[in-house]
């Protein structure tokens, strides 16, 4: 419409607004019929995590405020809507620039689960085990993310319309911003076509058998369970048969950290002594990631408090059995009874992990099938027409 200026900030250096456009026709398969404009800024390691080593979440949001400034001072725009979760940039926009203002949050900033685990001085890959091992230490980070969830509150709260990616982030986000009369739950588009032109052909007579797994190399994506899972799944397989099933990982490595992970994971692999068994593939192109799914029985999940989990649908798209980890997203609203019917698995641990592998497993190839065809009809709900559908009935109000 000529008369809707689209703009579109970004940090991106050294790059026209032409090459970003056709990265994500490329990428995303996103044909747009006009080409917005785009306001590039310069301030955007203001908000990169390996700025702010220490208070990570308050130094974020607190770049993103300066960032969040100088995208204002180069174009005010009569609606801004911010899809990159930076909620403190919100009550700048609507109350210095007189914008209505509107967010696709994909992930909260900061969630009552990080707050328990604090509380609970658990050590995970965003709690390290110094603080979870001293209580004063634990007191003050509690303490710290208790005052940062109240600010986050006040930020979020003068949102005039909230998206939330799912039914995990809908209720943590209710629950901080208290603006549940104008939230509304938007699942992502999964472009899930090229999985589903897969064949889906029976497994009968099949003896050998692959559990995948498909996500990066981060610490939240807990390889270590996986292994950990199928170590205890082989525990239970005489030594003759082992050799009939293999965990293949399959990530992207992004830096020198993503890649002394995996150097990680090879030596727990060794320390478990299922490394005949295993196989890491990094970095793979799509065509092989395809083939990886089409030959695979398992599909592998095992993020604690996925946000949603597009991975998880694109294993159910290509046919696979998902395992998942019974949390987030994938619990709430993936892996959840279609038309009556199962359409995967669920697990929290080592031992369940390995539980379900050996039940999956153990089914008859009709029976496994059944859940094949159950998983991938269920995925229809997180098409691109369906999230095109729902973004706009949610975002109409912005535009009046």
């Amino acid at each position: 419409c000529g008369r809707v200026k689209c703009l579109v900030y970004t940090g991106d250096k050294n790059v026209k607004g032409a090459e970003i456009v056709k990265n994500a026709r490329q990428r995303f398969n996103i044909v747009l019929r006009q080409q917005p404009e785009f306001v590039f800024l310069s301030r955007r390691d203001w908000v990169e995590a390996g700025t702010w080593p220490y208070f990570t979440l308050l130094g974020q949001s607190l770049g993103s405020i300066w960032l969040g400034w100088e995208a204002l001072t180069k174009y005010v725009p009569d609606v801004y809507l911010d899809s990159m979760g930076y909620a403190f940039t919100l009550p700048m926009f609507k109350y210095l620039g007189g914008c209505r203002v509107g967010c696709y949050v994909h992930y909260p900033t900061i969630s009552t689960d990080m707050l328990s685990r604090v509380t609970d001085q658990t050590a995970t890959y965003n709690n390290r085990a110094i603080i979870a091992r001293s209580p004063i230490l634990s007191a003050v980070k509690i303490a710290y993310y208790r005052a940062f969830a109240f600010i986050y509150g006040l930020a979020g709260s003068c949102c005039d319309v909230v998206m939330v990616n799912s039914s995990w982030t809908h209720g943590h986000v209710v629950s901080i911003w208290g603006a549940r009369e104008c939230t509304h739950k938007v699942f992502p588009p999964c472009d899930v076509k090229e999985f589903m032109d897969l064949p889906m052909k029976s497994d009968a007579g099949k003896t050998q058998h692959s559990i995948v797994s498909v996500a990066q190399f981060r610490p939240e994506k807990d390889h270590p369970l996986q292994l950990r899972a199928f170590h205890e799944f082989l525990k239970g397989i005489p030594q003759d048969k082992r050799k009939n099933y293999k965990l293949v990982l399959i990530g992207g490595v992004r830096n020198q950290g993503d890649a002394d992970r995996v150097d990680g994971l090879k030596r727990l692999a060794e320390k478990l002594e299922v490394t005949p068994y295993t196989e890491f593939r990094l970095n793979v192109p799509f065509s092989e990631l395809k083939q990886s799914l089409s030959e695979a029985t398992v599909g592998l999940h095992t993020m604690w408090n996925e946000h949603f989990g597009i991975g998880v649908v694109e294993c159910m798209a290509a046919g696979t059995i998902i395992l998942a980890h019974n949390s987030g997203g994938p619990k709430m609203d993936i892996v959840v009874d279609h038309n009556g019917s199962r359409t995967g698995f669920l697990a929290h641990d080592e031992k369940t992990y390995a539980d379900a592998i050996k039940t999956i497993l153990g089914m008859s190839p009709e029976e496994r099938m059944e859940v094949r065809r159950n998983g991938r009809d269920s995925v229809s709900r997180f098409s691109d027409q369906e999230f095109q559908t729902t973004f706009l009935n949610a975002t109409e109000s912005l535009f009046k």
